[in-house]
């Protein structure tokens, strides 16, 4: 880019946040740029693939609305439909939870979705990375960017909430995942406690494959998390697995203010994200719809960006916090021994855990 680029929204990250604030802009009637660092999108894949079904996620998030046409996910996307959860405690119980849901291949899942943003006018760059505001306007590895308002799609480690003056996500956790072949029953399973104190693993079923994986709180590792993976493939008998590919996780509550001047923050970045299980693709979306139809707003009628803050915290503010707070006591009362996490499960019993996964409040 010799010469200075100009649009009116640009998306920095091309994830599920932020492909559908693209395409929600530029279905409103803006001219939408979107920006990824990587060569290709939706590589390398760093996601435990999963998807609760439509019913499910408005279990979760009571107060949103139209759900059908923002996950109008094809047939052929779908990897495996899944029956439910089967949550292990460290000393082998299953908890079976009746939980509909369905895998997917993130790579296509994301390309689908950027492609989708650019069927509606958005224009997408890739390996171009943002470095910082200045002056207005976006510096990037591929020159300068002028825009009216800025999305920040850009993970954990948001470069975005920095040059905005935002907060970052507070305390993230590492997680690692691979896939390994094989038949799977259709159920994910999640074991807790049993590789460490405060470590979790993962068994999602594709066709004809598996998403395996761990993810562990800083408080309580006493290794890192590669080395957890190590265990949990020999404690599981999987030998032979993909390349491991790792990320941080948003593992609190969502930042406290995402929106300032021109610029806001949707997904990881904002911290949108379930604590108790890792879960952010349908959050990720959630938001991009709500930022992308505020941005282009903005831009063609002058609304107050502030709409987004209003608008993503009525839908998924309360449940995200109540799942922040289910983890805090996780953390305070269980995550400490096998023991304890063991004992703690069964305290919880079935309804109780129901409630635990689906970001709702435990008691009464």
């Amino acid at each position: 880019m010799s010469d200075a680029l100009e649009t009116d929204v640009l998306v920095v990250g091309s994830g599920p946040a932020g492909s559908t604030a693209a395409m929600y802009a530029a279905r409103a009637g803006a001219r939408v740029l979107m920006i990824e660092r990587r060569s290709e999108v939706g590589t390398p894949v760093r996601c435990g693939e999963y998807m609760p079904s439509n019913g499910e996620i408005v279990k979760m998030f009571p107060n949103l609305r139209d759900e059908d046409s923002l996950f109008d996910i094809p047939d052929r996307l779908v990897c495996r439909e899944t029956l439910g959860i089967k949550l292990v405690n460290p000393k082998g119980k299953v908890t079976l939870l009746d939980m509909p849901g369905y895998t997917v291949d993130r790579d296509i899942f994301d390309r689908y979705l950027a492609d989708r943003a650019v069927k509606e006018g958005a224009e997408l760059i890739n390996r171009c990375s943002f470095d910082k505001i200045e002056n207005g306007a976006a510096l990037t590895s591929r020159g300068e960017i002028k825009y009216k308002v800025i999305i920040g799609a850009d993970g954990p480690g948001s470069r975005v909430a920095r040059s905005l003056g935002l907060s970052r996500n507070r305390r993230p956790y590492p997680a690692v995942t691979a896939q390994v072949k094989g038949d799977f029953e259709p159920y994910l399973y999640m074991y807790f406690g049993d590789l460490a104190p405060g470590a979790y693993s993962w068994i999602i079923p594709k066709d004809g494959r598996a998403n395996v994986g761990v993810g562990c709180s800083p408080r309580f590792s006493d290794a890192a998390v590669t080395e957890y993976f190590r265990r949990f493939a020999d404690k599981r008998g999987f030998p032979e697995h993909s390349r491991v590919f790792g990320k941080s996780v948003p593992s609190e509550s969502p930042i406290d203010k995402t929106v300032s001047g021109n610029g806001m923050l949707i997904g990881d970045s904002a911290g949108q994200v379930s604590s108790v299980n890792g879960g952010g693709i349908p959050l990720a979306m959630i938001a991009g719809r709500i930022g992308g139809i505020a941005a282009a707003g903005n831009v063609k009628n002058g609304t107050d960006l502030a709409e987004y803050e209003k608008q993503w915290r009525s839908v998924m503010e309360k449940p995200l916090k109540t799942a922040a707070f289910n983890k805090k006591l996780a953390d305070t009362f269980a995550f400490r021994t096998e023991t304890t996490t063991s004992m703690c499960m069964a305290i919880l019993g079935k309804r109780r855990l129901n409630k635990l996964i689906r970001c709702q409040s435990l008691f009464p």
